[in-house]
């Protein structure tokens, strides 16, 4: 099985920078996509054998999430927890025989880091929930997570310490997560690999690889003898994030 994570910023501007021609050659069983900008009415496209899920924000053009997957889940469900948490379109959860796939689009803490409460509210919060998921069946969660968690995950970290997604408050709540009984995938296999998902549009940081990784699958541990490969396509246009893939 191989699964797709891409925040496409905008599918509707992404469709028009090759994305159909990106999954077909993939050709994942199941595409998570994030930052999707659109409500579903207006994802108009062509993806024979692919059902579709979306989850849009109550403000139009922002957020948003979307599964696209060969195989039709037992259940989908949209956002979690407490209200707050509702409004957004940041989560997806499609529930498989063997697993629950959560698709995530975390908020950013902004600029001076004016949303970080907010932020580590939706982190506890996203981390309880996740542990519910997990104690019924293992949880694969994958997504833009808007974090850069080691160092080696960003080209400046020293430059960039305490800007929004390289804070020392949120580094601490991904740490949390993997240590309540999950795995940061391609950590785990590429454990010395410098490799990023993410790159400003601005100061052509994508032409100079200064870029950050902050698109992940995470897997409860229980799954990681199952998994074969976790990779980056740096090489694939459309967004200024690139896919991220998982293959079990």
């Amino acid at each position: 099985m191989k699964l797709v994570s891409w925040n496409v910023n905008g599918l509707r501007a992404c469709l028009g920078k090759g994305f159909l021609d990106y999954i077909a050659a993939e050709a994942p069983d199941i595409v998570c996509l994030q930052e999707t900008k659109l409500q579903p009415e207006q994802a108009v496209f062509e993806l024979e054998g692919y059902h579709r899920y979306f989850n849009s924000a109550d403000k139009k053009g922002y957020s948003g999430t979307a599964i696209l997957t060969r195989e039709e889940p037992l259940a989908v469900t949209y956002d979690f927890g407490d209200d707050v948490h509702r409004h957004e379109g940041r989560i997806i959860t499609a529930e498989y025989p063997d697993f629950y796939l959560v698709c995530c689009y975390t908020p950013n803490s902004q600029n001076e880091l004016k949303r970080l409460d907010y932020r580590m509210q939706w982190e506890d919060d996203l981390r309880g929930y996740l542990c519910q998921l997990d104690a019924v069946k293992p949880v694969i969660y994958c997504g833009d997570l808007n974090v850069a968690h080691q160092e080696i995950d960003l080209k400046n970290p020293k430059t960039n310490r305490m800007n929004p997604g390289f804070s020392d408050q949120e580094r601490e709540k991904m740490t949390e997560l993997l240590q309540s009984g999950f795995a940061d995938t391609f950590r785990r296999l590429h454990p010395e690999e410098v490799c990023y998902s993410w790159w400003s549009y601005r100061f052509r940081a994508r032409e100079k690889n200064a870029g950050w990784r902050i698109d992940y699958f995470i897997v409860s541990e229980r799954l990681l003898p199952q998994i074969k490969t976790a990779e980056i396509r740096t090489e694939v246009m459309g967004s200024d994030h690139c896919p991220v893939i998982l293959t079990l």
